[in-house]
């Protein structure tokens, strides 16, 4: 049981070391910059699912009129922009702001 507890501890210790250390021990604010950039979705090229699943506010419904949307109309030219989106207005697109991209 100490073998095992020594071990784990000196591979955390070198992975800390080199930068790879598991999530649950690296500082808060590493861990929130990487859920951040992981988070962010398409609204050009998302599926309805993908966007879906994303987006604060957003059933897979809204995601379908988002597709829908751009499928009829084109790729988005800016963020602001979704909220011509019937179902979509300013306040969920500037709710899912960090969440979004073109």
């Amino acid at each position: 049981m100490k073998t095992s507890f020594k071990s784990a501890a000196l591979v955390l210790a070198l992975g800390m070391s080199v930068g790879i250390a598991p999530a649950w021990a690296q500082p808060e604010s590493s861990v929130q910059a990487t859920a951040s950039t992981a988070e962010k979705v398409s609204i050009n090229q998302a599926s309805a699912q993908e966007l879906a699943s994303a987006m604060s506010g957003i059933g897979l419904k809204k995601a379908q009129a988002i597709v829908e949307w751009r499928e009829q109309y084109g790729a988005f030219s800016s963020v602001d922009e979704l909220s011509d989106v019937p179902g979509i207005g300013h306040s969920l697109v500037e709710r899912n702001i960090e969440r979004i991209t073109l």
